[in-house]
């Protein structure tokens, strides 16, 4: 049986660690330049290096973005770039367009190069296509059902991998290629600074008419003009595999280390529950509903893996027991008085009940008994965001712990 990698989204150096402690096979980054998640913290050199090696004595890999639609005067930029990362040594590129694959074959053909969902990947004989080139890994495309991918999985050379996102927001537009956030803002999408017009309330005016709005919105039949509910897969993994996926790939490039501790975590126990034993997996299910929901509230769907989605579309209802934490920081080195540091994420207090989220599933309760500043001075409260603490939780901490507090 082919080993499903486990594929985690990084926005920046302290997700793409807290990625690899809580489950990740590979990591995806994006540099400062090339990528298209222009708003999300990116890696500068520097610390792209750093994460890389991270990963590494981890045993992790790490692909990197640059799976813009290239203009001209993108390609000298570009061609600097790629000779950057040769130096890196990332486990794979990320492209989509034909300029830029063909600047990566020349400048670092060592490093493998995996298609982009951007390039509209719909079909075997486009797998066939790029593997001609090189490429070793293609992206389906987020419109392609179960059935779709198995078919491809059945006409492609067993080395070319398959990759498919599992989980995560669903952009409306035809394999992400959005037209919408240049149209309005003139903000192109296709060059990583979408503005996720599909998120906005629309109404609709009929020209006849004007001045009467009609307006677009979810009800409960499900039925919507601009659908960004959040795909989950984490009911469907023995489809996945049976399908021939070699990576499930989470979105979420611009999420926090909470969202990205959450999704790990919870992908990681149900991949591994159901390699040791199917009935594990379904036994378990009820602990991955719970987990995956702590980190979202939108509802949730399978998009196009069973068909067209219609509003009969799974989702979750309103009935639904949905959890909503607070990501209050990162736990960090003890010091010599057995305190730990972190940096403040969001406002915490002495006496607070808050949570200890540990890579291992474990979700412990504690109260805050004690916060010092940096200088050693007693903190009844940390108001000042990213302020650096020491704090005592009654109990033993491991490094990359995630602190939380459920707001229920």
């Amino acid at each position: 049986m082919r080993k499903t990698e486990l594929l985690i989204p990084a926005s920046s150096l302290e997700v793409l660690k807290i990625a690899v402690m809580f489950g990740a096979d590979a990591v995806y980054i994006g540099g400062e330049a090339f990528g298209l998640r222009a708003k999300a913290k990116n890696f500068s050199l520097e610390e792209m290096k750093e994460g890389i090696e991270f990963a590494h004595d981890h045993d992790v890999k790490v692909y990197v973005t640059a799976n813009i639609l290239a203009h001209n005067y993108d390609l000298e930029g570009a061609r600097a770039y790629f000779k950057e990362l040769k130096e890196l040594k990332p486990d794979g590129l990320i492209i989509a367009d034909p300029g830029m694959f063909t600047l990566a074959k020349e400048i670092c053909p060592e490093i493998d190069v995996h298609i982009s969902t951007q390039a509209n990947n719909t079909n075997y004989e486009t797998y066939r296509f790029w593997e001609r080139l090189g490429a070793t890994r293609v992206v389906s495309a987020r419109e392609l059902s179960i059935k779709e991918i198995k078919e491809i999985r059945e006409h492609i050379s067993d080395k070319m991998e398959i990759e498919t996102f599992v989980h995560g927001a669903m952009c409306i537009s035809y394999s992400g290629r959005c037209l919408l956030s240049n149209y309005f803002t003139g903000r192109d999408a296709n060059q990583g600074a979408c503005t996720h017009p599909c998120r906005w309330k629309y109404a609709v005016v009929e020209e006849s008419r004007p001045g009467e709005y009609f307006p677009v919105y979810e009800n409960e039949r499900g039925t919507y003009i601009f659908n960004s509910k959040d795909l989950c897969m984490i009911e469907h993994i023995p489809d996945l595999i049976d399908a021939g996926i070699d990576s499930l790939k989470i979105e979420g490039r611009m999420k926090t280390a909470l969202y990205v501790a959450t999704v790990a975590r919870t992908y990681r126990k149900a991949l591994d529950d159901y390699a040791q034993s199917p009935e594990k997996y379904q036994e378990n299910m009820p602990w991955y509903l719970d987990q995956i929901s702590n980190c979202t509230y939108r509802q949730f769907t399978t998009g196009f893996f069973y068909g067209k989605p219609t509003e009969e579309t799974q989702i979750y209802d309103s009935n639904t027991y949905v959890k909503e934490y607070t990501y209050l920081g990162i736990v960090g080195e003890k010091n010599e008085q057995g305190l730990y540091r972190t940096e403040q994420r969001n406002k915490f207090s002495v006496g607070e009940m808050i949570e200890v989220m540990k890579p291992n599933g474990r979700n412990v309760e504690v109260t805050v008994k004690a916060i010092y500043d940096e200088e050693g001075n007693s903190m009844e409260s940390c108001p000042h965001p990213k302020q650096v603490l020491y704090i005592n939780l009654g109990m033993e901490l491991d490094q990359y712990d995630i602190l939380r507090r459920s707001e229920n």
